[in-house]
């Protein structure tokens, strides 16, 4: 005897043992697809794996040889690069988002919608158009004739505004209730003690969405580090990737295990983020 439910969309959904085993068949089916990939990646580093194409998700004969031999080829070396760029990268672009979204949301001054209308188009532009004209300011810093090529420094600086983090921030101060701010002023507050401990502490939601987006844009970037770095000691590990896979010495497994060590802190900020991350998609969504 079948049995049926109304759903949050209100449709009907049948409880029937067939439907049950046509669910079971299809979220097996989503799972070996979109999880596949990860038990493949994950399990095939600690295997021997001479063939890419004979990857599985059957261990067979763990060993730690392949992490010994990525960290042999400078792995690590190439990790603390990627967490030093992302570290200081994420600080300034969350400092500078913060700083513009509160001057676009809360202040009206000249040229307030050219500025937004730049933001915008930064979006829209590939990087790979962005790409020489970046080149030659990192090469030559405009003002203080700084050349930043070959350093980290030159990979954390253009990461400093981002156009998402930016309009971001930007919609969720504005929906800070300006009562708040009227309030504050008239018990003699001053701008920045407005901004720092009324309007901030609001807007932790969606700190909490730029903080994983910027960290994991900025964690996978690519290009940039390839027109900075000059030399192998600037590489990211993004980058050290390409270098390990074009290496006839190296294994497949070894590119496996250096490829789990730079998908894990991604993992990992999202896990310890995952609340903070889902109440700002949902303040945004209610407050939209």
């Amino acid at each position: 005897m079948s049995a049926a439910t109304d759903t949050a969309l209100g449709l009907t959904e049948s409880t029937s043992v067939g439907a049950r085993i046509a669910k079971t068949v299809i979220y097996s089916l989503l799972f070996i697809v979109f999880a596949g990939p990860l038990l493949a990646l994950l399990v095939s580093s600690f295997n021997h794996v001479s063939d890419p194409t004979q990857l599985s998700i059957i261990p067979r004969s763990p060993t730690l040889d392949n992490f010994k031999i990525a960290f042999d080829h400078g792995v690590l070396k190439y990790l603390a690069n990627s967490f030093f760029v992302v570290g200081f990268g994420l600080l300034l672009q969350v400092a500078v988002s913060v700083l513009a979204g509160y001057a676009l949301a809360r202040k009206i001054f000249p040229g307030m919608t050219l500025v937004m209308v730049a933001i915008l188009a930064t979006m829209m532009l590939p990087e790979e158009i962005l790409a020489l004209p970046l080149t030659l300011v990192l090469a030559d810093v405009p003002l203080v004739h700084l050349n930043l090529m070959g350093t980290l420094a030159g990979m954390i600086v253009p990461l400093g505004a981002w156009a998402f983090s930016i309009l971001v921030m930007t919609e969720f101060m504005k929906d800070v209730p300006r009562e708040l701010e009227e309030a504050a002023r008239i018990d003699g507050a001053g701008e920045f003690r407005i901004f720092a401990q009324i309007v901030l502490p609001l807007c932790k939601p969606a700190l909490g969405v730029i903080g994983v987006f910027g960290f994991t844009m900025i964690w996978d970037q690519y290009l940039l580090p390839l027109l900075v770095a000059t030399n192998s000691d600037s590489y990211t590990l993004p980058l050290a990737l390409r270098t390990l896979r074009i290496d006839p010495i190296v294994t497949p497994g070894v590119v496996m295990a250096a490829s789990l060590l730079a998908l894990l802190p991604s993992v990992t900020v999202f896990l310890f983020f995952q609340r903070s991350f889902a109440r700002g998609l949902t303040a945004g969504a209610l407050k939209g």
